[in-house]
């Protein structure tokens, strides 16, 4: 049996190919799902981005807040609904979105990262227009679709040495509204917009599986002309149908490639950038 100091040696060597690849590059984390919820899984993924910055990874979050947005519309008596898997945003749902999501999520977050040794910042999608964005559809009510995206103010975080946190409200194009934005989306313009070299979706499940229920079946890698087939075969359906789309986009407007990753697995974060074991759905 090999000696477990050794192992770790050779962990560290097989990370450092990896470590010149990326540094000096932009990596955007789509963060959400159950890797926020759980204590243990949220202290793995805060050091994984510490750790990234502190090689000279230019590490962006992005976050959503699904589950504190619909605790704090319980709080006012006010139910969640939702039209085709997106949150219907009336005037009273976004003005609670934007307390949450700009305000305690984005700020625990920061302090978190903080806490742990890292220079995060906080930015709102409406701060310097980052995210400018149009009513999607009123059937969904305040919930927007990205039009513009100005990188700037992340950019000169980056350049400063900071962790920029980005929360998904958008500026209104079309009056004086503020939208909601599907954090999925958002991350994958704001990838665009900044040329990252890779996006990574920290989701709830292993990736995309043949079969939903084996996850020995993890499709490892796909190509974009893969797609058509496996959302016709079933293999893409429901929530992974809008996930996919997004990389999709991501990848044929420039992100070298984009990972939809299991959040539930501790430093994920690390394995798929770090290792020779990706763990997650590759799109190229």
């Amino acid at each position: 049996m090999q000696d477990p100091i050794v192992n770790r040696a050779q962990v560290l060597s097989e990370a450092l190919p990896y470590i010149q690849q990326f540094y000096g590059k932009t990596v955007v984390v789509k963060y959400g799902g159950n890797a926020m919820i759980s204590q243990e899984l949220r202290e793995a993924v805060i050091s994984d981005i510490i750790l990234l910055n502190l090689v000279g990874i230019h590490v962006v979050v992005v976050h959503g807040g699904g589950p504190e947005i619909s605790a704090m519309l319980k709080k006012i008596g006010k139910e969640s609904r939702f039209v085709d898997g997106l949150r219907y945003t009336d005037g009273e749902t976004m003005d609670i979105v934007q307390q949450v999501l700009c305000g305690k999520v984005n700020k625990d977050l920061v302090a978190t990262l903080n806490r742990r040794g890292g220079r995060a910042l906080g930015l709102c999608g409406m701060d310097a227009g980052l995210f400018q964005a149009k009513a999607l559809d009123e059937k969904y009510g305040l919930v927007g679709e990205i039009v513009k995206v100005d990188p700037a103010p992340v950019e000169d975080s980056l350049k400063e040495g900071y962790i920029p946190v980005v929360s998904t409200v958008a500026q209104g194009v079309d009056g004086p509204n503020a939208y909601n934005i599907n954090a999925d989306t958002a991350a994958a313009k704001l990838a665009v917009a900044l040329k990252a070299e890779k996006l990574l979706l920290l989701t709830d499940v292993r990736g995309l599986l043949r079969d939903p229920e084996d996850e020995s079946t993890l499709l490892s890698e796909v190509a974009l002309s893969d797609v058509p087939l496996l959302v016709k075969e079933g293999v893409i359906q429901g929530g992974m149908i809008p996930k996919v789309g997004c990389c999709v986009e991501a990848v044929r407007s420039g992100v070298k490639d984009t990972v939809i990753l299991d959040g539930r697995i501790p430093h994920s974060i690390l394995i798929e950038l770090l290792s020779d074991a990706g763990i997650g759905t590759m799109l190229h």
